[in-house]
């Protein structure tokens, strides 16, 4: 029986490393796959990737998610293999959102969208539960932004951040309605009244202080939250 050296089994994990191929793709740019999974949004409850820990059991019941700065979460791509075993103790994953700047390269935002999906695929494979978050730039984004999610897909989308770019955000999440067709929607952050679908929002991580306050103290809060001029993250 014929056996690999050490040396050949390292040069074949580094191959694959590099070249991402193992999982069934969708669209021109042959992004992966996410398969919709059953998701029971009564039991969502939100963590940022960077409070996750290995040995989690107070917070195992939570889904993980990345709405926050890139280099925070680069590591989940990249060292794929090394991290699995820690975010399988949560209930789901997000799946990461890399930045869609409007300003990026083409090709970098292309890749943004791969990364995210092939994230979402590889932990699909572990036998772990995914929802895919979807984000998108400007409607030249909209040819591949929208690519490896199975239709009929619960998914997740962010409004932080988004308070003055309400026109520009539902370009996009009505052309994903079209195209994905979710079965229903998690919300990081106050959805806008003009968003349709099976919506369920959530409270950023970084605004949980604020159940503590008082009505009036909400009220000014909110006031303020809404006065940003803040486009992205």
């Amino acid at each position: 029986m014929f056996e690999y050296t050490e040396y050949e089994l390292q040069k074949r994990r580094h191959k694959q490393e590099l070249i991402r191929n193992e999982f069934e793709t969708a669209g021109k740019y042959q992004i992966p796959l996410i398969r919709k999974q059953d998701i029971d949004l009564d039991t969502i409850n939100l963590i940022g990737y960077s409070d996750t820990k290995r040995d989690d059991k107070e917070n195992a019941y939570k889904t993980v998610h990345f709405f926050t700065y890139d280099w925070f979460f680069d590591k989940v791509y990249e060292n794929a293999a090394d991290l699995a075993e820690k975010l399988r103790q949560y209930y789901a994953l997000l799946s990461p959102d890399f930045s869609m700047f409007t300003d990026m390269p083409k090709a970098l935002q292309i890749y943004s969208v791969f990364k995210n999906r092939w994230c979402g695929a590889y932990w699909q494979s572990l036998g772990l539960r995914v929802i895919p978050t979807i984000s998108w730039g400007d409607e030249s984004s909209f040819e591949f932004c929208f690519d490896g999610v199975e239709q009929g897909a619960t998914v997740a989308v962010c409004t932080y951040y988004r308070e003055n770019c309400e026109e520009e955000f539902m370009l996009g999440y009505n052309r994903m309605l079209e195209v994905i067709k979710p079965q229903s929607i998690l919300c990081y952050d106050e959805p806008f009244s003009s968003m349709k679908g099976n919506i369920k929002s959530f409270l950023p991580t970084t605004y949980e202080w604020t159940k503590s306050l008082s009505w009036q103290e909400q009220a000014k809060f909110q006031m303020e939250k809404h006065s940003r001029n803040i486009i992205y993250k």
